[in-house]
């Protein structure tokens, strides 16, 4: 009977969590998966925000966008920045030749729970508007949401270097970024959770930066490293 009774505990707890998770998926697609990242000294924390938008970031004004879009969703991303050892111009070699390949995950905090929200990757624009690099380069940074697998395709167009503001204090982390979109996809059930995306900011970096003990001779061509870092993806869109 002990047991029996240990069993029936167990299992309503695993389902009670279960429940938890799935009522905070759904709260998070009924408000257009709109979360705010609240500072604390251990760190910047994604939580639930049942508003339309959310409050912008102070930021540097040379990664803040411009007057018309406002800030709706918020990620906290853990992942790596892969690198590739290549010549370089200057007839060395460099892990910086080609731009970093970012592989994360971004997470918001939910009822105490991390839930999966973005993932954030490199591919090639598949626009059906036509914005974008055309012919398309090799590839793009990408994020996609977890819900309804909506895409957005974005490139850098302004940069601070790490420990230089508030908003990116780690220093000898990654820049902090503002990404301006250059492409949209619905998911394949015409989910537009991501699609309205305007800008993408990236701040509070930690880690991510090539090594500078490795890819310093021309036998370490074609050596790979992956590198881990975290950050905080901010996405905006127009304002309603």
């Amino acid at each position: 009977m002990k047991h029996d009774y240990v069993g029936r505990l167990m299992s309503g707890c695993f389902a009670y969590r279960i429940v938890r998770k799935v009522i905070g998926a759904l709260t998070v697609l009924a408000c257009c998966g709109t979360v705010h990242a609240q500072g604390n000294s251990q760190g910047r924390k994604a939580e639930l925000n049942l508003g339309s938008s959310i409050a912008s970031p102070v930021t540097s004004e040379t990664i803040t966008p411009g007057p018309g879009n406002s800030a709706f969703l918020i990620g906290h991303a853990l992942g790596t920045q892969g690198y590739v050892c290549l010549p370089a111009a200057n007839g060395g070699v460099s892990w910086t030749v080609n731009t970093a390949r970012p592989e994360a995950t971004l997470f918001t905090k939910i009822f105490g729970e991390a839930v999966q929200i973005i993932t954030h990757f490199l591919s090639p624009v598949e626009n059906p508007n036509g914005i974008g690099p055309n012919p398309p380069r090799f590839g793009d940074a990408t994020w996609q949401s977890s819900f309804d697998s909506s895409r957005v395709w974005a490139q850098k167009q302004h940069f601070i270097t790490a420990g230089t503001d508030s908003s990116c204090p780690n220093t000898g982390s990654i820049d902090c970024l503002l990404l301006q979109v250059i492409g949209s996809d619905e998911g394949p059930t015409g989910g537009k959770l991501l699609t309205k995306t305007t800008f993408i900011q990236r701040l509070n970096t930690n880690g991510g930066s090539a090594p500078t003990n490795s890819c310093l001779s021309p036998s370490e061509i074609g050596k790979q490293i992956l590198v881990p870092y975290s950050a905080d993806y901010v996405f905006f869109r127009a304002e309603q």
